[in-house]
């Protein structure tokens, strides 16, 4: 099967080297405009989003074990605690699509149901806060309230379709007893653990608000402060606790601070120091340790590489949010999204779901084709469909869930969607 992808993938490769006119302009733009993408995503997510997320995804497979995961998210647990729990971990990370996928991986890979575990995979991105308080602000109180219910509610029924379409595959699953091993650490000191990176995560991206006042903002102007206390009670936790040697500890997390003093206006600097110190103290630190690094990378070279080429494959067809120097040029995707009717939402979602937003870029970019023409249900398919998926955390998924499971996750999130805008469409009409 392997030899098959791979030689339809140079297949591929040479029908687009022969056929793609190379001199026109358009092709051109949309060329270099894939990189521009690239380029953007690189300085906006991966060291702050994809990093933290992969090792936290590590730290997943290696410190909880399998047995905590089977009996909260397993697909013999408790319907309403499973998916819940998938759902509030989700609203708590308010990640986008793209950051949420290692973790996801994560917890699927050591046994979660794939009810569950897809949950969690919609959750992350679709119930953000922020997002959905700015939608309100920007776009309407209606659409806002609307987004709201439709994030929580399809969190819950998402999930429950995927667990019933492959409840005979999940069964196998059930069968599986593992058994209870004992533990290194308490409960609680695991929690913190995970707390402290997820943290780091949460605040490191924390988004600059289109006002500058308010509790939001005051966030955002403190972020780097919180982040900071986090990667403190992060360095704590890993001496005290997961047996990392104090000395190399106190030195980077000196040059990290002397790093921040020194540029003030250069966070990532301090930040990428951190995670290279974090690199050196666990790899020569305990076994533990170790084999937390090595899954880290692990989860790295199987996600990265796929989500940096979706992301190149988006900017061509695309364009990066607010441009029109995408192969398909944006006028074409307004003209198609007018009104309420089930083909608008249809294409609405179509394209929420393949488009690459950036986190809270959805918001801006809904409310210039709401100016173009495009209908309140086609607006509220490409909120909630838009933050969900995109095509380069496909192309991941597939690898985690296989190409049927990805199929099938794709279609009911594409159509649900299609029914909500049509719903609210019908109603505010």
């Amino acid at each position: 099967m392997k030899d098959i992808y791979k030689f339809l993938i140079l297949l591929g490769a040479f029908i687009a080297a022969y056929f793609i006119p190379f001199e026109s302009v358009s092709v051109q733009k949309a060329i270099l405009e894939s990189f521009y993408m690239l380029q953007d995503y690189a300085q906006k997510h991966v060291l702050l989003c994809l990093v933290p997320a992969f090792f936290i995804a590590g730290a997943i497979s290696v410190f909880v074990s399998q047995a905590s995961v089977m009996k909260y998210l397993g697909p013999a647990a408790n319907k309403c605690l499973s998916y819940s729990v998938a759902s509030v971990s989700g609203t708590v990370l308010a990640v986008c699509s793209c950051t949420v996928l290692p973790l996801f991986a994560g917890i699927y890979r050591m046994g979660a149901g794939v009810g569950p575990a897809t949950s969690f995979l919609y959750s992350g991105p679709a119930i953000n806060v922020l997002a959905i308080v700015l939608s309100a602000k920007v776009l309407g109180w209606k659409i806002g309230l609307a987004r709201a219910i439709g994030a929580v509610l399809f969190a819950y029924v998402i999930g429950l379709l995927m667990a019933v379409t492959f409840r005979k595959e999940e069964a196998s699953k059930q069968a599986v007893c593992m058994p209870e091993e004992e533990p290194k650490r308490k409960l609680w000191q695991d929690v913190v653990y995970m707390a402290s990176m997820i943290g780091i995560l949460v605040f490191a991206n924390w988004g600059k608000p289109m006002e500058e006042a308010g509790l939001w903002y005051g966030i955002y102007a403190a972020k780097w402060y919180v982040t900071g206390l986090f990667g403190i009670l992060f360095g704590f936790v890993i001496v005290r606790w997961f047996g990392a040697k104090p000395l190399p500890t106190v030195i980077i997390g000196a040059v990290v601070l002397v790093l921040a003093l020194l540029f003030p206006k250069w966070p990532l600097l301090p930040f990428s120091a951190g995670i290279a110190g974090v690199v050196w103290v666990t790899k020569t630190s305990s076994d533990e340790t170790k084999s937390w690094i090595d899954s880290t990378w692990m989860y790295a070279l199987m996600i990265a590489p796929l989500l940096l080429g979706g992301v190149v494959v988006a900017g061509f067809l695309l364009g990066m949010p607010g441009t029109d120097n995408g192969i398909i040029p944006s006028r074409w995707i307004a003209a198609l999204v007018g009104g309420n009717g089930f083909l608008p939402n249809l294409f609405a979602s179509i394209v929420g779901a393949f488009m690459y937003f950036a986190t809270l870029t959805e918001v801006p970019i809904v409310e210039g084709l709401l100016g173009s023409g495009m209908g309140q249900g086609p607006a509220l398919s490409l909120l909630l469909a838009g933050p969900a998926l995109s095509l380069p955390s496909m192309i991941v998924i597939r690898t985690v869930l296989g190409t049927k499971k990805t199929a099938v996750f794709i279609v009911y999130v594409v159509l649900l969607y299609t029914f909500a805008g049509m719903l609210y469409g019908w109603i505010i009409e």
